[in-house]
């Protein structure tokens, strides 16, 4: 298969968490776990340039993110990040601004699937984190608070005032955004901000990720990239969008396989193409 690239190689190690790539499925593990896995400006940085790389390493079909210890992320660091923002002019305060954003738009548009492993409190930047992935599974030990009005600022932060009224509705997203109370995982569960609460995480999370990593991959990214680009579609651009790439993949090799496994009585083979 030719594959495209840069004269730039990709990212052999990344500094500010522990990342590690195994049978097609790629770990981000947030490693700061005194602070509870708080962000600094080089985690969201890294974190921004990882998922833009991801699908272009072509060693990963899915992407996990778990936290190290008993937060999942417990946003920017204080003493870190917001101690350094109150000395900054207003044109370095909105590059920073525009960089967290960017890690949201990067995991929403990488089209892998993306895992968010919640073991403990996802706060701020944390929760939106979990926000932007495909799943979010969770601890009974986790939580979720949008505290952003909590230390005085826009509940509206990161895409979160987009991504969560299209998960939970409008009037829950206000109350989650505007009061930014905790929600502990059996209320995520019930309003729809989790996909699953479970017992044991690493292997719920495990099983799920070598599903997604050993199936159907070019579908599974296929059906990612449209479920984002049609959020804002009128339904008869969204239908043709859909008719065209269906069209597309019902001559792709995966396709293929089903028919011959389906016709022969045997599991298929999924190759991601």
């Amino acid at each position: 298969m030719m594959v495209f690239r840069a004269s730039a190689g990709i990212t052999s190690s990344w500094e500010h968490f522990d990342f590690s790539v195994a049978d097609g499925v790629a770990t981000v593990t947030f490693c700061r776990p005194e602070k509870l896995n708080a962000l600094t400006f080089d985690v969201y940085a890294d974190l921004r340039d990882l998922v833009a790389e991801l699908p272009h390493r072509g060693d990963a079909r899915v992407l996990v993110i778990t936290g190290e210890g008993r937060g999942f992320c417990s946003g920017g660091d204080v003493e870190e990040i917001i101690g350094e923002l109150r000395g900054m002019e207003p044109a370095q305060l909105l590059e920073f601004t525009r960089m967290t954003g960017a890690v949201v738009k990067a995991l929403r548009e990488c089209p892998l699937p993306v895992i968010a492993a919640v073991n403990g409190i996802a706060a701020g930047a944390g929760s939106v984190i979990a926000l932007a992935s495909d799943f979010r599974l969770l601890a009974a030990s986790a939580s979720f608070a949008f505290l952003f009005t909590k230390v005085g600022l826009a509940g509206a932060d990161m895409g979160s005032a987009y991504l969560l009224p299209r998960l939970v509705g409008f009037g829950r997203a206000t109350e989650l955004l505007m009061l930014g109370d905790k929600v502990d995982a059996a209320t995520a569960l019930s309003i729809g901000l989790a996909t699953k609460v479970v017992d044991d995480l690493p292997a719920e999370t495990t099983a799920l990720a070598t599903r997604l990593a050993s199936g159907p991959a070019l579908a599974y990214s296929t059906t990612k990239v449209l479920l984002t680009r049609e959020l804002d579609m009128a339904l008869g651009s969204a239908i043709e969008l859909e008719a065209i790439t269906q069209a597309l993949l019902m001559k792709s090799e995966d396709h293929a396989e089903f028919y011959a496994a389906w016709t022969t009585g045997r599991e298929p083979q999924w190759k991601g193409r």
